[in-house]
């Protein structure tokens, strides 16, 4: 576990710009958290550190998109899904290169920092997808 960088918000997405999926982890009761956050909601701490996640997990659930806010009207139809991490983790992120009618939930898919750049001005943090496990080993 790190506790060299700060903690913050800032410092989750200048870590994901990094290609580092990082959560924060209470220093009282070990409770990891993703995205983190200032409070623990298991014991109330204050006090956390970095420690990395692997960056591959199993589709919880997931939706498509087919109204979508005007700076995401571009990318419509779209899907959404949440991905299941270790330790119960769990991420969302906008799902890439599986066509909707292959979506099975349960398939493994990885979280992909290289490619997942948008011309959208909004919002305004580095950005990352999730991807089939399988495409993203075989590059």
């Amino acid at each position: 576990m790190s506790t060299q960088e700060p903690f913050s918000i800032e410092q989750f997405y200048k870590l994901l710009s990094q290609n580092k999926l990082m959560a924060g982890k209470c220093l009282k009761c070990g409770k990891s958290h993703l995205p983190p956050r200032p409070l623990c909601d298991n014991c109330y701490g204050t006090q956390f550190g970095w420690v990395q996640i692997l960056n591959e997990g199993k589709l919880l659930t997931y939706t498509v998109i087919h109204i979508a806010p005007t700076q995401f009207q571009g990318l419509t139809p779209y899907t959404i899904g949440i991905l299941q991490l270790a330790d119960g983790l769990q991420l969302p992120g906008v799902i890439q290169d599986v066509p909707i009618e292959q979506l099975k939930i349960g398939m493994t898919l990885k979280v992909d920092f290289s490619t997942c750049g948008t011309s959208q001005n909004w919002p305004q943090w580095p950005r990352y997808c999730l991807k089939p496990y399988e495409e993203l080993c075989s590059v």
